[in-house]
Order: structure tokens, then sequence, then C-alpha cells
């Protein structure tokens, strides 16, 4: 009879303590707990997706890790990153060009960054000058994120088309990614020109051109601290 009683007392404390007693019994139950589940970032998966952050934007990749699109305008935002793309781009074959041809105003053999601190600071002043006016009469003085794109204005575009690539509406869409894709590519390359330059003194082709294969100019960085 004790054994009876003893065994009895066991499983009942078993089936207490069982995980079904414990843990909800359906999964509804759990979401109600736990709550609606956070949507992860395409680009930064540990990050939560961007709320405002327009995925019908070209070239959107989910990619906002400080939450830049939260506080500010979204098309204000992408219209920087355009004009600096277009910059970026001329700025690239104005760095590279200069190694191959240069104008007879501009001293041979001087690196364009060299060339830049010939000109005189008021010189550059009037040019800074010129631009931010340029800015402020292209957007007839609608330049915040509040108004800029009070008239339905896409960000980038000015009406400036004069090959044509925008009369076909699917190849424009193929164009305004590529222009996106190719304007980060780059802001990153322009860059790493700068500090290239700044740490060897020497320009993108000048330096590509001196070394024979990949192998000697690790020997040679290893040797002196730089690849020469």
């Amino acid at each position: 009879m004790l054994r009876a009683v003893v065994l009895a007392a066991s499983l009942a404390s078993a089936a207490a303590f069982a995980p079904s007693s414990i843990l909800p019994r359906s999964s509804s139950h759990a979401a109600k707990a736990v709550g609606p589940r956070m949507q992860a970032s395409e680009s930064v998966p540990f990050l939560s997706k961007p709320k405002r952050l327009d995925s019908s934007l070209p070239g959107y990749v989910g990619f906002d890790p400080l939450g830049l699109s939260d506080y500010v305008d979204v098309k204000w935002l992408q219209e920087g990153e355009i004009k600096n793309g277009r910059v970026a781009m001329l700025g690239v074959v104005g760095l590279i060009v200069p190694e191959v041809f240069t104008f007879p105003f501009f001293k041979k053999g001087v690196a364009v960054y060299d060339n830049f601190f010939q000109i005189p600071p008021e010189s550059l002043g009037q040019i800074a000058l010129a631009i931010g006016l340029i800015e402020v009469f292209s957007h007839k003085g609608k330049i915040t994120p509040v108004d800029m794109f009070e008239d339905g204005r896409k960000p980038g575009e000015f009406g400036f088309d004069p090959l044509g690539f925008g009369k076909n509406p699917d190849a424009f869409k193929r164009y305004e990614l590529a222009e996106i894709k190719n304007g980060r590519l780059a802001m990153i390359a322009i860059g790493g020109m700068t500090h290239h330059y700044f740490l060897t003194g020497k320009g993108p082709i000048e330096f590509l051109t001196q070394i024979p294969n990949f192998k000697s100019c690790t020997s040679a960085a290893i040797d002196t601290g730089l690849c020469v």
C-alpha cells in the first residue's frame, strides 16, 4: 500500500514539471506573449529593417545602419547620393586622365593633387560660390528636405537627357540602377585613390605601371614598408 502511494506521488510530481504543463500548448499563445517579430535588414541581417526606407527606389538594398531615413526624407538622401556619385565619377576620370594628358597651362609631370594646391584660395572660393548658386537656382531656392520635392520631381532628375536614354522606360530603369551602382563604386574609388596618393605620392596609373607582379610588390612592402 505504501509503495502505491509513493508511486502515485512520484507520477504526480513528474506530470507537474513536464514541459507541456509549463510551456504554452499552442504557437498562438507564444506569439501573443512574445509579440510581432522584428523584420531584419536585407543587407545587415543583425539590424532591423529601416522603417521609412522605400524599396521602390533604384539601388535599394536595405542599407541604412545609422537610421538616417528615420529622421530625414529618403528622397532628399538619395538626391545627395546621386549627386555625390555623379561628382565622384567625374572625379575618378579627372584623377586618371591627367597622368596621360595635361593642358598646356599646367606643369607636366605634376600630380593632379599638386595642381589643386596651385589654385589661389580666392579662386577656390569663387568656384565654391558658383557651385552653391547653381545648386540654389536649379532647385528654385528649395534645398531643404521639407520643400525640395514639393513639385513631385524624382531624386536626381533635372530634365537633362541629350541622348534620349529615357525614351524607353525599361531601359531607363536599367540606366538608373547602373548610375547608382557606378556612383557608389566611384565614391569608394576616389577615396581610395586620394588616400593612396597621400601615402605613396603616386597616382593610380603611375603606381600600377611600376608593379611587375603582385609578388614583387609584396616583397618591397616587407623590405621598405611601402610598395614602390
